[in-house]
């Protein structure tokens, strides 16, 4: 499926239809009168909004007639948390959700959610701004695991965490200033956040964690990419929750 959404009607109908976007783009200057009403809709729904210069919407639209917009849609459709805690109870499995906080590269999301499947996880959350969405490089990293593990896109992840914390969730942040992962109890519900490789976990989104864990580093590189490291950390919490006393 077409990850992007050329000209004024094709993204009016597609907002007015529900797709999930992940931003559109608008050539920046003046809007020319036939572009407004979509900016409105588009605002009205919540979407991102960024002015970029002619140039890189033709490179984008790759001789197609964008007419001053161009859209990106999801390759797949978002499903919602309460969807992957609903996967969790149908497997009378206690939830295992792996939280990605921006983390912007869709290689490393696809791979993420790839790794996520396999580590058996019940979905995984990304946030709605500032961060790689389910487009088709994504999708294509995942080699297949979108069609099975659901991914919910939330407007606010400190928000998300407070009520995944209410349906009993503990909530481990992956950064290296926290305890040894060999020490932490990763059993149970749980929800792990992964950072940007670049940022690392945002500031309000670590302090709504309950404890942060590390990866031991014996090495000269004292960092791992981010994909590589959310999957130690998806297997260290599957060693312990099915295979440890």
């Amino acid at each position: 499926m077409d990850d992007k959404i050329i000209g004024r009607n094709p993204v009016l109908e597609a907002i007015k239809a529900g797709r999930s976007i992940d931003k559109i783009l608008i050539k920046k200057g003046k809007y020319a009168s036939n572009i407004i009403p979509v900016i409105k809709q588009a605002k009205a729904a919540g979407i991102i909004i960024q002015e970029v210069d002619k140039a890189k919407l033709d490179a984008i639209a790759e001789g197609g007639n964008h007419q001053g917009i161009i859209a990106y849609v999801s390759a797949y459709e978002y499903l919602t948390v309460n969807d992957i805690l609903a996967k969790a109870r149908e497997k009378n499995e206690p939830p295992f959700v792996i939280i990605c906080d921006k983390i912007t590269d869709p290689h490393n999301l696809g791979a993420i959610i790839r790794t996520a499947n396999c580590a058996g996880a019940h979905g995984v959350i990304i946030p709605k701004r500032g961060a790689a969405g389910l487009n088709s490089i994504a999708a294509k990293t995942s080699a297949g695991a979108v069609e099975y593990t659901p991914v919910a896109k939330v407007t606010n992840i400190a928000e998300t965490i407070e009520a995944l914390k209410k349906e009993g969730l503990w909530i481990a942040a992956a950064d290296m200033d926290g305890g040894s992962m060999y020490e932490a109890d990763l059993k149970g519900a749980l929800a792990l956040v992964i950072g940007s490789e670049g940022e690392g976990i945002g500031r309000l989104v670590k302090e709504r964690c309950d404890f942060i864990v590390s990866i031991p580093m014996s090495g000269e590189i004292n960092s791992l990419n981010a994909s590589v490291a959310a999957g130690v950390l998806m297997y260290e919490a599957v060693r312990q929750r099915k295979y440890s006393g």
